[in-house]
């Protein structure tokens, strides 16, 4: 997946959330507790081992559409904070999405292995070579369906040895 260009030539951040998953997340953060918008931001953060952290003008506007369309209710606490609970609607809402956010986690999960891979200098130039290579052979040649297998099976082979280092 390419990132997409800013007008100075700089790569722009890919959205964490596409839309509507930030929703799903956040009710399954609430089933664990009610909570406070700032827990709710931690917990993303933690969710997503520090690669994401929502802000509170992303947070908020997600609790009050939550909150309109019954899922979520806020109330208020002595100490002037909002208490954020999941409702019955928004537990029936979730189970009907568990599938959709399976998917949401496991994609975060992979996401943060890859971020973690590409913050090592070595692993981030081997990946980027290995890119470059694969663009070029691939995307950029006339690759014969038995060049194809080829490249496969050495990736699937170098994937293999991985798993067999101690």
């Amino acid at each position: 997946m390419r990132h997409a260009t800013s007008a100075d030539g700089g790569h722009r951040r890919q959205r964490f959330f596409g839309h509507g998953e930030l929703r799903l997340v956040i009710l399954d953060i609430l089933t664990r507790g009610a909570s406070h918008g700032y827990e709710l931001i931690k917990e993303i953060e933690s969710l997503t081992q520090g690669n994401y952290t929502p802000s509170p003008g992303v947070i908020y506007p997600t609790l009050d559409f939550l909150q309109e369309q019954t899922l979520i209710s806020i109330t208020d606490e002595e100490s002037g904070r909002k208490k954020i609970a999941i409702t019955v609607a928004g537990q029936r809402w979730l189970d009907e999405h568990s599938e959709q956010l399976g998917q949401i986690l496991d994609r975060i999960k992979a996401r943060c292995v890859g971020h973690r891979l590409r913050k090592d200098p070595q692993m981030k130039r081997a990946l980027e070579n290995f890119k470059a290579v694969l663009d070029l052979k691939v995307n950029q040649g006339d690759v014969s369906p038995a060049q194809l297998k080829q490249i496969v099976a050495i990736i699937d082979g170098a994937a293999l040895e991985i798993t067999r280092l101690e």
